[in-house]
């Protein structure tokens, strides 16, 4: 059985005991948290189309924990006049276990 759900604006195909990284979410590590905007849900007897949520779906995920993605570099040049800018962001992620999918 797998799911299709929006987490925190994206959409993830998950299944039960995976490891997805999203962005941020509040909580703190161990907490449980629920995701209500489930739009596909797919198992042996078929798949179920929300239109765009499918009501009483829910899919829980435990938080591993917080991290930061890799370092983007933002460089910014203009020739000639000796002007350079060196800027760099890491996004904030969060490390989400699937424990269940229910319909």
């Amino acid at each position: 059985m797998y799911a299709i759900v929006d987490i925190a604006g994206q959409q993830f195909k998950v299944k039960k005991s995976d490891v997805v990284v999203a962005q941020r979410i509040a909580g703190d590590e161990g907490m449980d948290v629920e995701f209500d905007k489930v739009m596909l849900l797919s198992g042996e007897d078929g798949a179920t189309v929300g239109s765009p949520y499918i009501d009483g779906a829910k899919v829980t995920a435990t938080i591993l924990g917080h991290e930061k993605g890799d370092k983007v570099i933002i460089f910014k040049k203009k020739r000639r006049k000796k002007y350079r800018v060196l800027n760099g962001h890491r996004q904030p992620l969060t490390r989400l276990e699937i424990k269940d999918i229910s319909a």
